[in-house]
């Protein structure tokens, strides 16, 4: 399956730099297909060429530029599959955009996809209930195969796919600042930076390998490490006291809702 990427932007690069394969990309004129095309092989091309030339097509484009795209290669993309990443545009307003499509798939990767630990969000929908043709199960299977080369494919309901992204779309960020504070935190008491970032993303890493481990059983895990009135619990203390569990749901209210 020969995959073109409208778009040449930071998520295109991810998912391109996971995938491993020459690629086929557009961009807006920003040069970033070219170089992306220097690095992994294959070629810059136009959106045009891409919509021609793609068995699969990957809109990386900004969400606002939806109808503008579809106008210049809707006739080309024919009955060529669809993959929108676009954030925040529904499944239906793609189909609007692209009603030749053969299918047209939501999905919304995070940039850890660059290393294939991404985390990718399918949009669960019916088209049939829109009066759209059902997708055919074979494409969707060959789809979901190729993503999940870079990441776990998460099937999620539309209705629900806001709070999903604001929970693991918007994650290498929130984690990003996270270990930056707490490394900071390290260095202030001496550590010098390259170790405590070190520490912190090996901590990180492996904690997420053990949570996996134990099922996700976040007790479990603190338990594991905490003795009552010892130097865990006084930390967990002052996290707590100093709002963490506060901040996230700020975050997700914050991001939820303009996702849909």
């Amino acid at each position: 399956m020969k995959v073109g990427l409208i778009g040449a932007g930071n998520m295109a690069r991810a998912l391109a730099r996971g995938w491993g394969d020459p690629v086929l990309c557009s961009d807006s004129g920003s040069g970033r297909a070219q170089t992306l095309a220097d690095e992994l092989g294959g070629r810059a091309a136009t959106n045009l060429e891409v919509a021609r030339e793609a068995d699969l097509i990957v809109l990386c484009h900004k969400p606002y530029q939806l109808e503008a795209v579809a106008r210049e290669i809707a006739d080309a993309v024919g009955d060529t599959p669809v993959v929108s990443i676009l954030g925040g545009t529904s499944v239906q307003k793609v189909r609007g955009a692209y009603p030749q499509a053969a299918a047209v798939f939501r999905i919304e990767p995070s940039t850890p996809v660059e290393v294939r630990r991404g985390v990718l969000l399918l949009a669960q929908d019916d088209p049939q209930k829109h009066g759209f043709a059902a997708i055919d199960p074979a494409l969707e299977r060959e789809v979901v195969a190729l993503f999940e080369r870079v990441g776990w494919v998460a099937r999620v309901p539309q209705n629900l796919l806001g709070a999903a992204a604001a929970t693991s779309a918007v994650g290498p960020a929130y984690l990003a600042l996270v270990a930056e504070a707490w490394a900071d935190a390290g260095i202030r008491h001496g550590l010098k930076p390259d170790l405590a970032g070190r520490l912190v993303a090996e901590t990180m890493a492996g904690t997420a390998e053990l949570l996996a481990a134990r099922g996700w059983d976040t007790l479990a895990v603190r338990r594991e490490v905490t003795s009552p009135g010892g130097s865990t619990a006084r930390g967990l203390d002052a996290l707590e006291r100093g709002g963490l569990r506060v901040a996230f749901a700020d975050a997700m209210n914050a991001v939820d809702g303009g996702q849909r």
